[in-house]
């Protein structure tokens, strides 16, 4: 199968958009979730957090093309990926593009670079050998300091790492993908081996990825086998996708 080497971009959604006037779901609810750090909207549009955890703040008029609030827009990062994108949005794109969300396994196969069994694209180690940053993650004390150290307190545009070894950017980190998938926690103990096509049913939708929140002080999920799931119908600051040619 071919995968993109990176997660859609802003720019490559916006012609989506411009080219069929879609709505994205945030924007059809008028809100969504952005990272406190992050939020550029008056204070009137802050309307709420999430329970357990404050640090996700629920602005009016954020969505993909404000991605942090009214005062924001794409245009200042149109190399950076798309995010406030739904699972229903990202396939609505998959659609237009004639293309399609990646199946789990096709994204972690991709996502390893040919290497087996390893914690991360690279290898098994967080850092390069000379210390260097290979992903954009949390540097720092989770949720109020962000240090920096690796550039980035939001997203990154989509070729700041180096490649895995196939050619694939920015897999652990900066922003979750969705995949295809439903998500039920036990379906890879008796799927078929070759090429699983993902369960029937499930609680959610796949991400893989992790993203520039993840830490390990509460979310080590960049490593290449953490799995996570959410709605179909949700959408955040730290989550993109990118897509396969259709097969068949």
């Amino acid at each position: 199968f071919a995968i993109d080497a990176t997660t859609v971009t802003n720019t490559e959604f916006a012609r989506f958009v411009e080219a069929t006037g879609y709505l994205t779901e945030s924007e059809v609810y008028g809100f969504s979730a952005v990272f406190h750090l992050l939020v550029r909207a008056p204070k009137r549009d802050i309307v709420g957090s999430a329970e357990g955890a404050g640090w996700w703040l629920t602005v009016r008029g954020a969505d993909w093309a404000h991605p942090h609030g009214a005062e924001s827009s794409w245009r200042d990062a149109a190399d950076h990926p798309v995010v406030q994108v739904s699972w229903n949005d990202a396939q609505a794109y998959c659609a237009w593009a004639g293309r399609s969300l990646p199946t789990e396994a096709q994204w972690e196969y991709a996502a390893r670079g040919g290497l087996e069994s390893r914690r991360y694209p690279w290898g098994d180690e967080l850092h390069g050998p000379d210390g260097e940053h290979l992903c954009n993650i949390w540097q720092g004390e989770f949720p109020t300091r962000n240090t920096l150290g690796d550039g980035f307190l939001g997203t990154a545009p989509v070729t700041s790492f180096p490649p895995n070894g196939f050619g694939l950017h920015e897999v652990s980190g900066n922003v979750w993908e969705w995949c295809a998938d439903w998500f039920l926690p036990k379906y890879y103990r008796n799927s078929p081996d070759a090429d699983p096509a993902g369960p029937s049913i499930g609680r959610g939708r796949v991400m893989r990825g992790g993203s520039f929140l993840c830490h390990d002080s509460y979310c080590n999920r960049y490593r290449l086998s953490a799995r996570t799931s959410n709605s179909a119908d949700s959408a955040s600051s730290n989550t993109g996708f990118r897509t396969v040619a259709r097969t068949g």
